[in-house]
């Protein structure tokens, strides 16, 4: 049962959360502003489900946000030397995977806390993207590169909407339907058992590293299209709302726990509170207060619970 509610408990948020913003300003549930939050939530999302299986593995990525500038960085410079868009978008994605890489290394082959090797990657990766670019925002973009971020398919479903949906269906089958799945639920809920059991345990965190950079590459380029410039201090803070993101989702800082559905709810959650706040008119500040405080309540309920299963099991 308890389970149960964990699981329930950010979709009845998410709903409750509606009604009341709803209640208090109509304009919330007009198509053009529920749009305007699938278009402003899908960098955060997409991120969010390569930390859930980085997360659901024990780990942790503190660098996602200068990752995901550097490669909107890549990328514009590929498309500004004459590479076509779908090329600059690969180049945003090769140079997400190619950090995520370099973490995942680090982490595997020098058994190094995660923590602190990407909280020292966060500052490396930043400080790659402003010195290639000396701290000015990389311009003369195609225009249709723009379609990423502000187009719509059939002039229906927004495209950045489209992708965080085949990014969920891919991260969802990698959890629940591939070894690697498995065995990412297994090292994340006991690294050592998995060891013992034959898991490779260095090539499945590389792996999941690799994956997660790449999602932050592909957010990287729906950023830079949103303006259509390369920008080195895009995602500044992006690493609290998506690691927010999962563990409000269900997801657990110990590893073990997390899924798709969630994540994409708690990311929900996050971008509703924002809109809501921005409709009515309440400061940045103030948010960033709410968000804290969000985390700081799911964090405090998942360590309730895995306290009660200890217990349970003793």
């Amino acid at each position: 049962m308890s389970d149960w509610i964990k699981r329930f408990l950010p979709f009845a948020s998410l709903i409750a959360l509606c009604v009341v913003i709803a209640a208090l300003e109509p304009k919330f549930l007009s198509s053009g502003n529920l749009a305007g939050v699938a278009r402003q939530t899908a960098v955060i999302t997409i991120i969010a489900m390569g930390m859930t299986v980085v997360m659901v593995a024990g780990g942790i990525d503190l660098s996602v946000g200068s990752v995901m500038a550097l490669a909107g960085v890549v990328g514009a410079f590929a498309m500004t030397n004459g590479a076509p868009v779908l090329e600059g978008i690969a180049a945003a994605v090769a140079a997400g995977a190619a950090c995520g890489l370099a973490n995942g290394v680090t982490i595997a082959a020098l058994r190094i806390p995660p923590f602190i090797v990407t909280l020292g990657a966060m500052g490396v990766y930043r400080g790659v993207a402003l010195l290639i670019t000396d701290g000015k925002a990389v311009v003369g973009l195609p225009q249709s590169f723009g379609y990423l971020a502000e187009g719509n398919l059939f002039g229906l479903v927004p495209v950045p909407l489209l992708l965080v949906v085949l990014v969920a269906l891919a991260t969802h089958f990698l959890l629940s339907s591939t070894r690697a799945g498995r065995y990412c639920y297994a090292i994340g809920s006991n690294v050592e058992a998995a060891r013992y059991a034959g898991v490779r345990v260095s090539r499945y965190q590389i792996m999941f590293y690799v994956f997660l950079g790449a999602l932050a590459g592909l957010a990287g380029a729906i950023e830079s299209a949103r303006l259509v410039t390369g920008q080195p201090t895009a995602g500044e803070g992006y690493e609290l709302r998506v690691i927010a993101a999962v563990v409000i989702g269900g997801g657990s800082l110990s590893g073990g726990q997390g899924s798709v559905v969630g994540t994409i709810i708690g990311s929900l959650i996050m971008g509703v509170l924002s809109n809501g706040a921005n409709l009515l008119g309440i400061s940045s500040f103030t948010q960033q207060i709410v968000i804290g405080a969000v985390i700081v309540l799911a964090v405090t309920f998942d360590e309730f619970q895995r306290r009660r299963l200890e217990t349970a099991a003793g």
